[in-house]
């Protein structure tokens, strides 16, 4: 059977970084059509001090991040992987985004967090409905740090795949996502809104 690569999908994670990046950057390569983005008010990176984050505001270009970090502390911030992973998303596209002002639509929309979910849900439902197309939305609870973003980047991959395969989402869906959780014993969040 073919994957229906026509899919559109936007991963969201809080500040279009790290989980949000890995899951866009596996699926791109996988040839889906794919965006992603944030739901944070702006965007937020550890900093040398737990009280003292990096914060950007979305829109400022991955190489402006990379070279102000570079600045701050070069070897820090190589050490704790964010220079690394800044490296990656300037390669996968210009800068983070906010799922907010997004306009596009998209067939399915993968959270990675119980309250990024709840933001993007949100603001779907805050908006009017244009032509009443279902957008599926789900979330796969991923943790914030480099190991768990490739293992749900992978998890995003497998489950996106799933659904690929469908001629019919809106009345595989269940199915789907029961036979997903039972194999990658996840919990899987799913509501079905229309634009």
């Amino acid at each position: 059977m073919s994957l229906n690569n026509s899919l559109s999908i936007a991963v969201v994670c809080s500040s279009n970084m790290n989980r949000s990046m890995e899951a866009h950057n596996f699926l791109a390569k996988k040839g889906y059509n794919v965006r992603s983005f944030g739901t944070g008010e702006r965007v937020k990176l550890p900093g040398t001090a737990i009280d003292k984050p990096n914060v950007y505001e979305f829109g400022t270009p991955y190489d402006t991040i990379y070279n102000d970090l570079v600045s701050k502390d070069k070897q820090y911030y190589t050490q704790n992987g964010l220079l690394h992973m800044l490296d990656r998303n300037r390669r996968i596209k210009k800068c983070p985004e906010r799922f907010q002002d997004c306009r596009e639509q998209f067939d399915v929309i993968v959270t990675v967090e119980e309250r990024v979910y709840d933001q993007v849900l949100e603001n779907m439902e805050s908006r009017d409905v244009v032509d009443n197309r279902p957008v599926h939305i789900f979330n796969v609870d991923i943790e914030d740090n480099h190991e768990e973003a490739l293992m749900g980047a992978f998890l995003i991959t497998d489950m996106i795949n799933m659904m690929s395969k469908s001629s019919d989402l809106d009345n595989d869906i269940d199915e789907l996502l029961q036979e997903f959780e039972s194999r990658r014993n996840k919990t899987v969040l799913h509501a079905v809104l229309f634009y």
